[in-house]
C-alpha cells in the first residue's frame, strides 16, 4: 500500500437517472510507527464546473469549426518583434505544413501575387503610419502554384501612450467569390463584345446572360429595372411584370429595404458603383443573404447609358459569421460561469537575450511585459474596470499578495527559460472584501528562432474551492475524532474488484494487524462468530442481489479471544446501467451497549421486585396513616376550614374536576392532595404541576410530552405529566398563568379526554382527574382576554375557596403549636411552652403571606430560640403589618398595578419597542416572551407608546 493521497474524477448515476460529476480526494492517516491506520476523504459535487468546462470546450470547437466553414483565420502581428501568429486555418488557406515557421511577415508579402504585392504593401504601411483599420483584397500564389483570392482586415492595437504595439485581424479565403466575380466580369466582357459585335441581337445577349451562374439585371440611367435574367426570376418566383421599374423592392427584407434603396439612389445621383449586402426573399418565402453590386456603363463620350447589376449568394458566409459570433459569446459566458478569465502577455526580446547569456531574470513586473489581451472575466476577477487596453504589470502586481508574488515570479521565469507550460496559485488582495485565491495556467508562444514572444493562458477564481477545502480538512479531523469517540468505522466494498477498505477505527475494532491482508470480504467474515456468520453472510449477499440497504447485528471473535458485538449498515452504489459497483457503510462497536442492556435488564428485574414489595408496604402504611389522621397536615378547626373539609369529603369520591381558589400560601396543594387521598384514584399517581414556574415555550411539552426532534434539544421522546398521571390525579397549580395556546390544548383534554404530543400526530387517550388551583381572579382575566371562558367553565365544576389565615384566626394557636413542635424536633430542641404575648401578637397580625408566612416565621424563631419557651420577635410582625397597611387594596391587585406601572414605564422609555438592545425587555432584564405574556395578561396597549 503506497500510503499516498489520491484524487479521482468520476460520474454518479442517481436513482432518478440524473448524472452528477464527482471529484473525490483521499488522504492516508498513519500512526507513530508509520503504519496506515485509516484512509479518509471527501467527495465534492463538481457537476456545474464540469458542465461549464464542457460548454467552454464546445464553444472553442464551434469557433474553430466556424473558421473552417468560412475559410477564415485570425492573426496577430507583434510590431516590436515583427512576428505573426495565426489560428490553425492558416495551414489550409496558405498551404503551410505543420512544422513550418510562419511567424515572419515577409513570408505573407512574398506569397502575394506580383500584380498586387506593391499595392498591398503600400496600403499596409500607410495604415500603420496613420494607425487606422486596414482592409484589402488581393491574390496569393501557393507553393504548388495555385492562386487564391484573399480578403484581409486588420485593427491596430495601441498602448496607453498611443503607440502601435500590434495588429490583430482576419484573413478570409474568397477565392470562390473572386472566381465567381471573375466569371461575371468575363461574362460582362463577353456581353459587351457581343453587344458591340451584334448590337441588334438582343435575344443572343439574353441567352448569354441567362447562362451566367449569377443573378443579373440591368436598368435605365434613372434606375428603372428593364431586364433580369432567368436565374433572378427563378430565385424570387416573380414574373417579369412584377420586377420592372421599382417593383423589385418588394423582395428585399423589410429591415434592409430602406438602406438598400437609399444606397441605390445615392449611386444614381453620383454615377458611381454601388455594393451592398441584403436579405432577399426566395420563392418559398425564406430570406437569403446576397452581395449586390451595381456598376454604370458609359459611352465613348462618358455619358451614362445603362446600369448593370449582379448578386452573389453569401448565405453560407453569413451563417458562418453568426456561428463565429455565437461561439465567442458562448466562450465569454462559459468564462463567467466558471469564474475563469483568459489573458495574453508579450515577452520582450531582451528576456530571451538574457536567457541566452545565462542571466537571471528580474522580478516581475518588468519593462515591456505588457498584457496584450484580457477577457472581461479577468477584469471581474481582479476587481478592475475594463479600459481600452489591459492593465499594466504594475497594476496587476499591486493586487498580488506579497508572499505569493515572490513565489509566482520564479515560476513564470522558469516557463520562459524552458519554454514549457506553467501552473501556479496565488492570492489577490482587493481594496474591499476578503482575499481571493487564483489558479493560473500559462503557455509560452515560441517563434521560429526559439524565442518566447508571448505568454497566454487562463486565471480561475478558486476562492470557494479553497474555502471548501479548509472546511473539508476541519470536517475530516472532526470525523476521525467522532469515529474514535463513538467507536464507529466507515467501510467500502468494491464489488467488481472485491476490495474492501475501512477507516482507521476499523483496524482496532476488528483487531487488524499490519501483516494482515484485510482487503477482502472473506477476512471480515472470518472474524464473525461461527453462530452469527451464516446469517450475516446471507443478509449481505441478499442486499447485493436485491440492490437494497444492508443492516445486520453480529458478534466477532478477535485472535486473542476477545468477543465484540457489532452493528453494521450499508448502502449500494449503482452505475448508469443500474448494477451495483460498490457498497459503502459503517460498523459500530456496540459491545458496551449490549453489556449495559444486560445489566439494565437485571436492574429492571430487581427494581420490579423491590417495587412490588414497596407497593405492598405502601398500601399497609397508607391504611395506618388514614386511620390515624384523615387530612394529614391540614390543621385547624375553624368554621371556615370545616366548610372546606366538608367540601373535600363530598367531592373526593367522585371524578369531578375541582377548581381551588385562594390567596398565595393558603395551602391549596394540601387541599388537592386530600381530595386525591380520599378518591378512588388514591392508589395511583398524584402529579403536581406549577404552571407559573414553567416557561411558556415549554409548558405544552411539560404537560403533553414531545416526540424526538420536535424542537431544538428534543433528542428523545418524552412522556408528559398527563401520561404520567394516567389513572391518577393531575394538579395544575397557578392555572391562570397558562399561555393561550396551552389553554386550548387543556380544553381539548377536558372535553375529549385525549391529546397529542408536541411534534406528534398520534392521538393519546387519557384517564386522569384534573384539579386546578389559582390565586388570580379568573373572571377578571376572562374580561381582559387572557383566560378562556370555556376553559373556566370546564374547570369550575366544583369550586372550593380556601380562606386566608386572617379569616380563620381561631386556628392560629393550633397552627403555631403544630409548626413549633415540627421544627423543634427537626432542630433537636426541647420547647415546652409558647409565650402568651407571641400568641396574641400572631392572632392580631393579618398574615398577608397566610400559612406559608406563619410557617417561615415559626421556623426562623425556632432556630433563634435558646430556652424552652417559644417566642417571636415583635419587630418581625410589626414591620410586616405596617407594610400590609400601606397597600391600597388586596395583595394580587396591588402587585398587578405595580407590574403594570413598571412595564408601562419601560415601554415609554423604549417608545413601544419590546425586543432588541434598546427594547423594554432588555431594560427590565427579562426575556421578550415573558414580557409579551405579561403585556397580554395585564391588557397593556403597547402601541400607544410608539409616538411618545
Amino acid at each position: 500500500m503506497e500510503k499516498t493521497d489520491y484524487e479521482a474524477h468520476y460520474r454518479l448515476l442517481l436513482p432518478d437517472g440524473a448524472i452528477k460529476y464527482q471529484h473525490s480526494i483521499g488522504r492516508p492517516i498513519v500512526n507513530e510507527k508509520g503504519d496506515l491506520v485509516e484512509f479518509v476523504g471527501t467527495a465534492i459535487d463538481v457537476t456545474e464546473q464540469a458542465q461549464a468546462e464542457e460548454k467552454l470546450r464546445r464553444s472553442e470547437a464551434d469557433l474553430l469549426e466556424g473558421q473552417r466553414l468560412t475559410h477564415t483565420l485570425t492573426w496577430r502581428y507583434d510590431v516590436s518583434s515583427r512576428r505573426v501568429t495565426n489560428t490553425p486555418e492558416a495551414n489550409r488557406i496558405y498551404g503551410f505544413k505543420g512544422d513550418e515557421d510562419t511567424s515572419d511577415p515577409e513570408l505573407y508579402f512574398e506569397m502575394i501575387h506580383p500584380d498586387d504585392r506593391k499595392r498591398v504593401r503600400e496600403l499596409f504601411e500607410r495604415c500603420t503610419v496613420l494607425k487606422i483599420n486596414y482592409e484589402a483584397d488581393y491574390a496569393i500564389i501557393l507553393p504548388d502554384g495555385n492562386i487564391k483570392h484573399i480578403h484581409a482586415t486588420g485593427h491596430p492595437v495601441l498602448n496607453e501612450s498611443g503607440d502601435l504595439v500590434e495588429w490583430v485581424g482576419t484573413t478570409m479565403d474568397v477565392t470562390e467569390q473572386a472566381q465567381a466575380r471573375i466569371e461575371l466580369e468575363k461574362a460582362f466582357e463577353e456581353i459587351k463584345q457581343r453587344t458591340e459585335a451584334a448590337r441588334r441581337s438582343e435575344r443572343e445577349l439574353r441567352d448569354v446572360v441567362n447562362t451566367v451562374p449569377a443573378h443579373v439585371w440591368s436598368t435605365s440611367p434613372d434606375g428603372q429595372v428593364d431586364f433580369v435574367n432567368d436565374r433572378w426570376l427563378q430565385f424570387t418566383g416573380l414574373a417579369l411584370d412584377e420586377v420592372f421599374g421599382w417593383k423589385w423592392e418588394t423582395v428585399l427584407h423589410p429591415d434592409d429595404r430602406t438602406r438598400v434603396v437609399a444606397d441605390w439612389h445615392t449611386a444614381l445621383k453620383n454615377g458611381q458603383a454601388m455594393e451592398s449586402e441584403a436579405r432577399v426573399r426566395r420563392a418559398d418565402g425564406e430570406y437569403c443573404w446576397w452581395f449586390i453590386r451595381n456598376v454604370p456603363l458609359c459611352d465613348e463620350a462618358g455619358k451614362l447609358v445603362r446600369w448593370y447589376g449582379t448578386a452573389i449568394d453569401i448565405e453560407d458566409r453569413k451563417r458562418a459569421e453568426e456561428a463565429l459570433q455565437r461561439s465567442e459569446g458562448y466562450l465569454a459566458e462559459a468564462q463567467k460561469l466558471t469564474h475563469t478569465g483568459s489573458w495574453a502577455v508579450r515577452v520582450p526580446q531582451m528576456e530571451n537575450a538574457q536567457r541566452e547569456a545565462g542571466q537571471e531574470l528580474a522580478v516581475i513586473p518588468r519593462v515591456g511585459w505588457n498584457a496584450s489581451y484580457w477577457s472581461k472575466e479577468m477584469y471581474r476577477i481582479f476587481g478592475l474596470d475594463p479600459g481600452p487596453t489591459p492593465p499594466s504589470p504594475l497594476e496587476v502586481a499591486r493586487r498580488l499578495h506579497p508572499e505569493d508574488a515572490r513565489y509566482y515570479t520564479p515560476v513564470v521565469e522558469q516557463a520562459v527559460r524552458d519554454r514549457t507550460d506553467f501552473e501556479a496559485d496565488y492570492r489577490l488582495l482587493l481594496p474591499n472584501g476578503p482575499a481571493k485565491y487564483i489558479h493560473v495556467l500559462g503557455h509560452p508562444v515560441v517563434n521560429a528562432s526559439g524565442d518566447v514572444t508571448e505568454l497566454f493562458g487562463t486565471a480561475m477564481d478558486v476562492t470557494e474551492r479553497k474555502r471548501a477545502e479548509d472546511v473539508l480538512r476541519a470536517s475530516e479531523a472532526s470525523l476521525l475524532e467522532a469515529q474514535r469517540l463513538t467507536r464507529t468505522c466507515s467501510w467500502r466494498h468494491e464489488v467488481l474488484s472485491g476490495k474492501v477498505t475501512v477507516s482507521a477505527e476499523g483496524f482496532a475494532m476488528f483487531g487488524i494487524e499490519p501483516e494482515d491482508d484485510a482487503s477482502s470480504v472473506d477476512f471480515y467474515h472470518s472474524r464473525k462468530h461461527p453462530k452469527d456468520r451464516p446469517e450475516a453472510e446471507q443478509a449481505y449477499a441478499a442486499a447485493l442481489l436485491r440492490k437494497t440497504e444492508f443492516e445486520g447485528d453480529f458478534r466477532i471473535v478477535l485472535p486473542d479471544g476477545t468477543m465484540k458485538n457489532i452493528r453494521s449498515i450499508g448502502h449500494p452504489i449503482l452505475d448508469e446501467r443500474g448494477d451495483v459497483v460498490e457498497f459503502v457503510g459503517a460498523s459500530i462497536d456496540v459491545t458496551e451497549h449490549h453489556r449495559a442492556r444486560a445489566d439494565l435488564e437485571k436492574a429492571f428485574e430487581e427494581i420490579k421486585r423491590l417495587k412490588d414489595r414497596l407497593h405492598d408496604e405502601n398500601l399497609a402504611l397508607r391504611e395506618q396513616i388514614d386511620q390515624v389522621f384523615m387530612f394529614e397536615e391540614i390543621v385547624g378547626s375553624s368554621p371556615a376550614l370545616q366548610t372546606v373539609l366538608s367540601s373535600i369529603v363530598k367531592v373526593a369520591p367522585t371524578d369531578s374536576t375541582v377548581l381551588i381558589t385562594g390567596e398565595t400560601g393558603t395551602g391549596k396543594e394540601l387541599i388537592a392532595r386530600a381530595i386525591h387521598k380520599h378518591s378512588q384514584r388514591s392508589g395511583q399517581a398524584f402529579i403536581s404541576v406549577n404552571c407559573a414556574s414553567i416557561p411558556s415555550s415549554l409548558i405544552a411539552s411539560e404537560l403533553f410530552g414531545h416526540e424526538k426532534g420536535a424542537f431544538t434539544g428534543a433528542v428523545q421522546r418524552r412522556q408528559g405529566r398527563f401520561e404520567l398521571a394516567h389513572s391518577g390525579t393531575i394538579f395544575l397549580d397557578e392555572v391562570g398563568d397558562l399561555p393561550a395556546e396551552t389553554q386550548i390544548a387543556l380544553l381539548r383534554v377536558l372535553q375529549e379526554r385525549q391529546f397529542e404530543r408536541v411534534g406528534g400526530n398520534r392521538i393519546i387517550p387519557t384517564d386522569v382527574r384534573v384539579i386546578a388551583a389559582t390565586n388570580r381572579d379568573l373572571t377578571a382575566a376572562i374580561a381582559a382576554g387572557t383566560f378562556r371562558a370555556d376553559l373556566f367553565y370546564r374547570l369550575n365544576v366544583f369550586p372550593i375557596e380556601v380562606p386566608p389565615l386572617r379569616k380563620r384566626r381561631e386556628d392560629i394557636p393550633m397552627l403555631v403549636e403544630y409548626f413549633v413542635k415540627r421544627y423543634a424536633e427537626k432542630a433537636g430542641k426541647q420547647i415546652r411552652k409558647i409565650d402568651r404575648n407571641t400568641l396574641e401578637q400572631c392572632q392580631s397580625y393579618p398574615w398577608p403571606g397566610n400559612i406559608r408566612e406563619l410557617q417561615n416565621i415559626v421556623e426562623r424563631s425556632v432556630i433563634l430560640s435558646g430556652g424552652d419557651t417559644f417566642w417571636i420577635e415583635k419587630a418581625w410582625l410589626a414591620s410586616q403589618q405596617a407594610a400590609r397597611q400601606e397597600l391600597p387594596g388586596p395583595l394580587p391587585d396591588t402587585l398587578q398595578k405595580q407590574e403594570r406601572k413598571i412595564i408601562e414605564t419601560a415601554l415609554a422609555e423604549s417608545k413601544g419597542k419590546v425586543a432588541g438592545p434598546e427594547g423594554a425587555a432588555a431594560k427590565l432584564g427579562i426575556p421578550r416572551s415573558t414580557l409579551d405574556t405579561k403585556i397580554k395578561q395585564l391588557g397593556i396597549k403597547k402601541h400607544r407608546f410608539i409616538s411618545k
